[in-house]
């Protein structure tokens, strides 16, 4: 059986470069304001020149890399009090996402929601603060895609990815599922009863409590 590390290693070579890139900033393995040099990178990742480019135009849009003119990219510093802005706007537009989800959501669906609950709940009764991180990004994503806004989809993806460090060193604390948890239960049991006035209003509690953590946090 391949150890842990092994695995880990295996799973992020299956991913893009853009994903990986994005995985070592979010993870702290690139920190802000360290120069991308394509070439450095191309070849640590076994990529070409124009992948490389492409990889960091991509993290260019999504607001974790920056461009600086005569000295290349680097990964951009996102300050707490903006991390904070984007978390307080992102609440708005999902908020707008769990109203709609909750107008338009089917039967199937609603099971389907309800599933990645109940998962949620096993994951914090197992202490598997990985498992409930993912599934969180996953009941999110679901919500978003249920509601059928593009455009607010776009504009989600591209908030979380600038606050993302701030996000993940947030799920890392120990005590942060069993706090998010009944507001991530709220939001489905909402939802699922198509109430979209009490929709909007879980999931902007919960995007409050996620701004708050932020700035109670003193790790970051």
């Amino acid at each position: 059986m391949a150890s842990n590390a092994s695995q880990a290693t295996e799973t992020k070579e299956a991913l893009s470069l853009t994903d990986r890139l994005r995985q070592d900033i979010v993870t702290g393995n690139l920190v802000p304001h360290q120069r991308l040099v394509e070439t450095d990178v191309a070849e640590e990742h076994g990529a070409s020149r124009g992948e490389v480019r492409l990889a960091l135009n991509e993290l260019i849009t999504e607001g974790l890399v920056e461009r600086i003119p005569n000295r290349g990219a680097r990964i951009r510093k996102v300050s707490r009090q903006e991390a904070l802005e984007i978390t307080e706007v992102r609440g708005a537009v999902e908020s707008l996402c769990a109203r709609k989800a909750a107008e338009k959501i089917s039967d199937e669906q609603a099971q389907d929601l309800r599933d990645i609950g109940t998962q949620m709940e096993t994951a914090v009764e197992r202490g598997a603060r990985d498992e409930y991180s993912n599934l969180n990004r996953q009941l999110h994503n679901f919500i978003i895609e249920i509601a059928e806004q593009p455009t607010a989809a776009q504009t989600i993806r591209r908030l979380r990815g600038q606050a993302i460090r701030y996000h993940f060193q947030l799920s890392t604390q120990p005590d942060r599922p069993q706090v998010s948890l009944p507001q991530h239960l709220a939001i489905i049991e909402a939802i699922c009863a198509r109430d979209s006035e009490l929709a909007a209003t879980a999931m902007h509690a919960h995007l409050t409590s996620v701004t708050q953590a932020i700035a109670d946090s003193t790790s970051v």
